[in-house]
């Protein structure tokens, strides 16, 4: 419990004495039973330290028997300025069980070149018992030193399965940093600057963030603080912008009231482009989260994309013809007497089409073997590889 909720081993003290007190009441004729029970810091941390080394075996003797895995990497650096490699395997054996877990996290305290990268991944995949021979692909975060032509972790990787005779494995970029990457191509920074400027005015102070409290209690508003923005936090933008959007009034009356007026929350041209930064961001983060979680299959992930792709042509054609049905933040200002032009923002749609065109380039070069591994039975038999060919027949 203590490891899962990511809490100090010092908790566990906490923990008996709350275990005691329920005892003496529900069970008191025991209590002196749950009393012996030692949940020191020591006692959690060698426990915790025997419950990671058994996952750890379990994972080895799994390994055994894997017909075909792959590995993502990613690299962040933490609050210490270290590095830190994560390397996740997931693997599938000959019943078709599929299992998912963090193999190793790495410090990495000198440079992140490809090659310290490959190193740490060979020595991982040796000690996990990991044959290269059924190594069958790699996800990076998409980082210069991971995806270099020639001297990238990717290009190490290729060839080292080559030095062992093996097929070259598919190596993607992580479809979640893909689509964090595409929402980019969205600066509309005239926009930005203002909300971080306003948003920061209020909550670096203290006094200013307590008086913007009391406000908002005093107007009976539906919020009671607006949200700092962070700019590696995939869904930040669009939660702040929200948030923003709807105590919009509100914070252009506590900015003129502490006298820092902010006359583009007055501009019916900013605030057509705050609400269509809204609703799009919105959309962006319905797909991270249905991109994010444990289990994903890359064609289930790809389809989503693609129908993410559908979506962008029919809101294209919708906004030339300022039909704003699924711009919610749009269309609330065009109905208080707000004149809003769809076609500058119909662009911005075509931009956003035309980059995740280009970044899931790699992707679409995969979509037949998404398409047969998802729906084999209509597939046609002379678009698989030969070795496919007659299992593929048997199956449908």
């Amino acid at each position: 419990m203590i490891a899962k909720a990511g809490k100090p081993f010092t908790d566990g003290e906490l923990i008996k004495k709350c275990m005691l007190q329920a005892a003496s009441i529900v069970c008191p004729e025991k209590k002196g039973q749950f009393s012996n029970i030692s949940l020191s810091a020591n006692t959690a941390a060698e426990r915790i330290s025997d419950l990671s080394g058994n996952i750890y075996e379990q994972l080895h003797e799994k390994a055994k028997h894997f017909c075909a895995y792959s590995v993502a990497l990613d690299e962040s650096t933490d609050i210490t300025d270290t590095v830190q490699l994560a390397i996740y395997v997931r693997g599938v054996d000959d019943n078709f069980e599929v299992m998912e877990e963090l193999l190793k996290v790495i410090p990495m305290h000198g440079q992140t070149t490809a090659q310290e990268i490959f190193r740490q991944l060979c020595d991982t995949i040796v000690d996990a018992g990991l044959p290269w021979q059924r190594f069958a692909g790699i996800t990076t975060d998409g980082a210069p030193s991971m995806t270099g032509r020639r001297n990238g972790l990717v290009a190490l990787v290729q060839r080292k399965l080559e030095e062992e005779g093996v097929e070259e494995a598919i190596a993607l970029h992580c479809i979640n940093h893909q689509q964090a990457l595409c929402s980019k191509c969205l600066k509309f920074d005239s926009v930005m600057s203002v909300v971080v400027k306003c948003i920061n005015h209020i909550r670096s102070r203290g006094l200013k963030h307590r008086q913007f409290h009391t406000f908002l209690e005093e107007i009976e508003s539906a919020y009671e603080d607006v949200l700092y923005f962070t700019e590696v936090r995939w869904l930040s933008r669009g939660n702040v912008l929200k948030r923003f959007f709807e105590l919009r009034a509100e914070v252009k009356a506590f900015m003129e009231k502490d006298g820092m007026a902010v006359p583009v929350l007055s501009d019916p041209k900013w605030l057509t482009d705050l609400a269509f930064l809204v609703d799009i961001t919105q959309e962006l983060n319905v797909l991270n989260k249905n991109l994010q979680g444990q289990g994903q299959l890359v064609n289930a992930a790809y389809d989503k994309v693609r129908a993410f792709s559908t979506k962008l042509v029919l809101w294209k054609a919708q906004l030339s013809q300022t039909n704003l049905c699924h711009f919610p933040a749009c269309k609330a200002l065009m109905d208080a007497g707000t004149p809003f032009s769809g076609e500058k923002y119909a662009d911005a749609i075509v931009k956003l089409q035309e980059e995740f065109d280009h970044r899931f380039a790699d992707f679409k070069t995969h979509r037949a073997n998404f398409q047969v591994f998802s729906d084999p039975f209509s597939f046609d038999v002379q678009d698989v590889p030969p070795v496919l060919q007659m299992e593929l027949i048997d199956l449908q």
